[in-house]
C-alpha cells in the first residue's frame, strides 16, 4: 500500500529556511524597481507613438534612469539594462522618423581647471584633517591643551624657549693618537724581497738533494761488485783441491 503523501512541501532545514527568508527580503526591493522599470519603458514606447518629440524625450530620460537604478541596485542585470537601453533608444528613434533622440556630445565645463583644481585640493586637505584628528584620548587632549596654552602665553614664553635652543652644547674635543703607518710601496718591496728569497732556497736544496742521491748510488755498485769477486776467487781453490 502506498504511502500517504506528504502535507508540507516547502523547506525543512535551517539553510533552506535561511534561503527563503533572503529571497522574500530581495523581492521586495527589487520586484518595485522592475516593474517601474518596465511601466516607463512602455510608456515612452507609446509617447513617441503619438509623435509628440518633446515628451517622448522625457520619457526616454525617465525610463534609462530607471533602468539604471534598477541596475545600481541589483534588481536586473547591468548587461540587460544596457541592452534594453539601447532597444528603447532605436524604437523611439524609429518612431519620430529618424530624429536624434539624445545627444551624444560631453556636457560643456561649468568650471575652469586651476577652479577644479583648488577645490580638489581643499576636500584632499580637509579629509586629512579630518583623519590626522581622529578618535582622540585623554592624553592626546592634555598634550593639545598644554600646546595651546603655550602659544597663547605671548611672546616672551617663545623668546626664552628660543634662547634655550640657541644656546650651544660644549663638546669635548677629543684628541686622536697617531699611529705610524707604512707605506704601500714599502709593504709590496718587503714582499718582493720574501718571494725571491724563498725561490732561491728552493732549488739549491733541490739540486743538493739531487748530487747527493748519484753520489750515494755509485758507492753502493762498487761495494756489491767487490763482494762478489770475493766469493768468487774464495769458490775456485775449494773446487780445485776437491779434484
Amino acid at each position: 500500500m502506498a504511502h500517504s503523501p506528504r502535507g508540507w512541501t516547502g523547506a525543512r532545514t535551517p539553510s533552506a529556511i535561511k534561503r527563503v527568508r533572503q529571497t522574500e527580503r530581495r523581492r521586495v526591493i527589487n520586484q518595485p524597481r522592475r516593474s517601474a522599470a518596465k511601466t516607463l519603458v512602455s510608456k515612452a514606447v507609446m509617447t513617441a507613438g503619438n509623435g509628440d518629440a518633446d515628451q517622448a524625450r522625457e520619457a526616454l530620460v525617465q525610463a534609462i534612469s530607471a533602468l539604471d537604478r534598477a541596475a545600481k541596485v541589483g534588481a536586473i542585470h547591468p548587461n540587460a539594462a544596457a541592452r534594453r537601453k539601447s532597444r528603447l533608444t532605436l524604437k523611439v528613434a524609429a518612431a519620430l522618423g529618424g530624429e536624434q533622440v539624445l545627444s551624444t556630445t560631453k556636457a560643456a565645463r561649468t568650471t575652469g581647471k586651476t577652479a577644479a583644481a583648488k577645490q580638489a585640493k581643499a576636500r584632499i586637505a580637509a579629509a586629512k584633517a579630518t583623519k590626522a584628528k581622529g578618535a582622540q584620548t585623554a592624553a592626546g587632549k592634555a598634550r593639545a591643551a598644554i600646546a595651546r596654552s603655550t602659544r597663547d602665553a605671548g611672546p616672551g614664553s617663545s623668546a626664552t624657549g628660543s634662547e634655550a635652543a640657541a644656546k650651544p652644547t660644549p663638546t669635548k674635543a677629543t684628541a686622536t693618537k697617531s699611529t705610524p703607518t707604512k707605506s704601500a710601496p714599502a709593504k709590496a718591496a718587503a714582499n718582493k724581497s720574501t718571494a725571491t728569497k724563498a725561490t732561491a732556497a728552493k732549488p739549491a736544496s733541490a739540486k743538493a738533494g739531487a748530487t747527493k742521491a748519484t753520489a750515494s748510488k755509485p758507492r753502493a755498485s762498487a761495494t756489491k761488485s767487490a763482494a762478489a769477486g770475493a766469493e768468487k776467487s774464495a769458490t775456485k781453490p775449494r773446487a780445485k783441491s776437491a779434484k
